[in-house]
């Protein structure tokens, strides 16, 4: 497979434009492959998972971040499906409650955070904090920020400072062994429109539409921007984004899996090794039952 890995990958200060990234993206591949290219990873993830598991030591933290019908559950559901559910946990953030807003904002998220020898999902994320709320301002009046009386306060030096908590919230996650993946599902405006017409038309997919979603599409150009200000602040080489082209689904499933692939490698995963004494004691014990 090629090197998606390298390809979508941001890290680093750099200005990110999302216009230079193709949505309908696929690498070459085509979708009657895919099936097949995605089980063979999906196997892999989850031998890897068995030995993060075992070892019991660093933790992979994924984050998922997009526009509404980007498919970030269908993305989990197909990229996670062979991992052990023991070693998983998969957290979908809504709209902050009223003792969420009463902490500060990475305070639910950080409770949230995956033990040692787990992955932990993020379908939305910290992020919201500065993508919604950004395009949204009125909304971090609910934080009830001392010197922050109107959204008229929210400057560019807010903004920034948020961005900075946030880098210093995952040096310090990385710091103490928890690796960090944030993919952001780039879809298009067009196939948006699509795929709305699909639930619209599908009574089975009626649940997945609001009203609502209408209202924040008008608003597509302040998202983008927001995404990019975003992962232009934020990518770090621990903690770097990934832009996933997402109007082939079937191909973001397979990029998405490649970079977890990739990246659980990269944490030299192996299986405890017994010290020398604890395994002739095994020998032992496996003469004894072989001999009852």
């Amino acid at each position: 497979m090629q090197n998606i890995t390298n390809k979508f990958k941001i890290t680093g200060n750099k200005k990110v434009s999302l216009k230079d990234y193709d949505t309908s993206f696929t690498a070459g591949y085509k979708k009657d492959d895919a099936e097949a290219v995605l089980a063979d990873l999906v196997a892999q993830t989850a031998d890897l998972q068995n030995q993060l598991y075992a070892a019991n030591q660093g933790s992979l933290l994924i984050l998922f971040q997009a526009m509404d019908a980007a498919g970030k559950d269908s993305a989990i559901k197909h990229t996670m499906s062979g991992v052990n559910p023991q070693g998983c946990q998969v957290y979908s953030f809504k709209q902050p409650s009223a003792e969420e807003y009463d902490h500060d904002f990475l305070w639910r998220h950080n409770k949230a955070l995956p033990e040692r020898g787990r992955i932990g999902v993020h379908n939305r994320s910290h992020y919201e904090n500065v993508l919604v709320t950004k395009v949204h301002p009125e909304y971090v009046m609910n934080e009830n920020i001392p010197g922050i009386k109107s959204p008229e306060d929210l400057d560019k030096d807010f903004w920034n400072k948020r961005y900075e908590a946030i880098r210093k919230f995952e040096e310090h996650l990385t710091n103490s062994g928890t690796v960090i993946i944030k993919f952001f599902l780039h879809l298009s405006k067009d196939e948006q429109k699509d795929r709305f017409l699909k639930r619209i038309e599908d009574t089975s997919k009626n649940w997945k539409f609001s009203a609502a979603d209408l209202e924040e599409r008008k608003l597509w150009k302040n998202y983008m921007e927001a995404y990019e200000d975003a992962i232009a602040a934020t990518s770090t080489s621990e903690a770097p984004w990934y832009i996933i082209p997402a109007d082939k689904k079937w191909f973001s499933r397979i990029a998405i899996s490649n970079v977890i692939v990739e990246t659980l490698k990269n944490m030299k995963l192996k299986y405890p090794e017994l010290p020398e004494e604890e395994a002739g004691k095994l020998n032992e014990i496996k003469k004894m039952l072989e001999e009852d």
